[in-house]
Parts: structure tokens; sequence; C-alpha cells
């Protein structure tokens, strides 16, 4: 792991709409800095999903945050994001990289085995992301691909106390999806907790 602080990676609930969820992304915008934003999509209309990602990037790259969408170059192209995150190492991904990379960001998740992280990383994706519920075994896997690998790492927290050993770990990026948006006190002050977390993984 680098000595840098790991960086903190965004990623919203399957959205049906933009205009309703830019709220909470402002106010979790407002709260540091952010590295990356995953926008997930619910339905599969092209059109709709290209108005929710304009709806909601600009917000985010005005910050300097990388907008990336979930299965679709095409929708990212189309709506100016910074890349996509694909799931699974099939054809999808190698066209993803394909038409994208180098100019865009292409991630890659739903790996399953370290057979298949180690297959996107020979694909040429600019990450890997982990997800797992057994937080050991999450770090643990983080940790093996940080040691061999200099593919950069990105690991879900599935809860804001997850964020620090999974940085203490070797993860490039911690990516935190429903424990920011559903937390009682509110985006702002879920990020602002995260982001201390990841600076206290260097202490």
């Amino acid at each position: 792991m680098s000595e840098d602080a790991a960086q903190l990676y965004l990623a919203t609930p399957p959205l049906a709409d933009g205009r309703d969820f830019l709220p909470a992304l402002t106010s979790a915008l407002s709260a540091g800095d952010i590295a990356s934003l995953l926008i997930r999509l619910a339905g599969d209309d092209p059109r709709k999903n290209e108005e929710i990602v304009r709806a909601l990037a600009p917000a985010a790259q005005e910050k300097g945050v990388a907008v990336l969408v979930e299965g679709s170059p095409t929708v990212a192209l189309r709506a100016k994001a910074d890349g996509a995150h694909i799931e699974g190492v099939g054809p999808e991904l190698v066209d993803a990289v394909a038409k994208l990379s180098p100019k865009y960001i292409v991630g890659a998740g739903g790996l399953d085995s370290r057979d298949d992280a180690m297959r996107a990383g020979e694909v040429g994706v600019d990450y890997v992301l982990f997800t797992g519920d057994d937080l050991e075994a999450l770090a643990e896997r983080v940790g093996w691909w940080a040691e061999l690998f200099n593919t950069p790492c990105v690991a879900r927290a599935a809860r804001l106390a997850d964020v620090q050993p999974l940085a203490e770990a070797g993860a490039d990026f911690v990516m935190l999806d429903d424990a920011v948006w559903a937390d009682a006190r509110g985006p702002a002050v879920a990020v602002a907790e995260a982001l201390k977390l990841l600076q206290g993984s260097q202490a």
C-alpha cells in the first residue's frame, strides 16, 4: 500500500430518478474530499439512465470527483461521465476496456474468486472492487491483492466501522453506499466520519 491515505469512493443506491437523489448527493459531497462516485441504475432504459447521470454527475465533477456509471459504457460516454464499472470478467468487461481505455476509467466488480480478480487485472481495468459480508475475509483478500498487484484495489465497507480496517489492509479506495445514505445523522455526517477513519488508518 502507498503511504498516502486510502480515498473514499461513494456508490449510489440503484436509482430510477436522478433529481430526487440530488439533495442527498449534494449533502455527501459537502463533507470533504471524495475521489469517485459510482452511479447505480435501477432500470434498463438508456435514455432514462442518461438523464439520471446528467442530473447527478455535474455536482460531483465540479468538486473533482470522478463519476462512473454501473454497467453501461455507452450511457457513460453519452452522459459525459468519467468511466464505467462492470460486474464480472466476461465479454462486457473486455468490450468496456476496448471502448473506454485509456481515456476513461473502467472498473471491475463481481469478482467472486482470486482468479476472477487476476483475469480482470489482465484485461487492463483501472481498479478491482472486492466486496463481502465477512470483514476478516474481505481484508485478507485486499491484503493479498495489495501485496502482489499494482492495479488499484477498492474495498466495499458495509459499515462505517469497516472503513479503517479495510484501509489498513491495503485498499487504495474504500467504497461506501448504504452506510452513508441510510445513516440517520445524514450523508454529510457519515462521509465526514468516514474521512476521519481513512486518515486514522495512517496514524
